[in-house]
């Protein structure tokens, strides 16, 4: 399942799938993560942290907010990722609740003022 459709702001600017799918894994790719065990005590449990190899600070910053997006996506949180149906409003939000149509009061705000303003100002008048 995919996340929802694209926000109408910015749907125009987006890349298509397969090119965004090469650039979010390439930005992976670039600073390889490694699984380190240790161990704290010998009779504690064993700790698994995943070190990523030396890159520079943008590099690695990259990396892994692009490893995170992987994770996400390919995660059961995924079919909950909606864009928020507020005029011009570009973000995307985690849908908590099955009411949630926008990614905060605001927006909210914003569409019902719209709404209302389309209902007292009809179009061509």
């Amino acid at each position: 399942m995919r996340p929802g459709p694209p926000s109408r702001a910015d749907a125009h600017r987006l890349l298509p799938l397969d090119e965004a799918l090469r650039r979010v894994n390439t930005a992976a790719a670039v600073a390889p993560v490694t699984p380190v065990l240790a161990w704290a005590a010998p009779d504690a449990d064993p700790v698994v942290t995943d070190v990523a190899a030396p890159t520079a600070p943008g590099t690695a910053l990259n990396a892994a907010l692009a490893r995170a997006a992987i994770g996400f996506l390919a995660g059961p949180h995924r079919s909950n990722l909606r864009a928020c149906t507020a005029p011009r409003c570009v973000r995307y939000f985690v849908k908590e609740h099955g009411r949630q149509e926008f990614c905060k009061a605001s927006c909210s705000n914003r569409a019902r003022a719209a709404r209302h303003y389309q209902r007292h100002h009809p179009t061509g008048t």
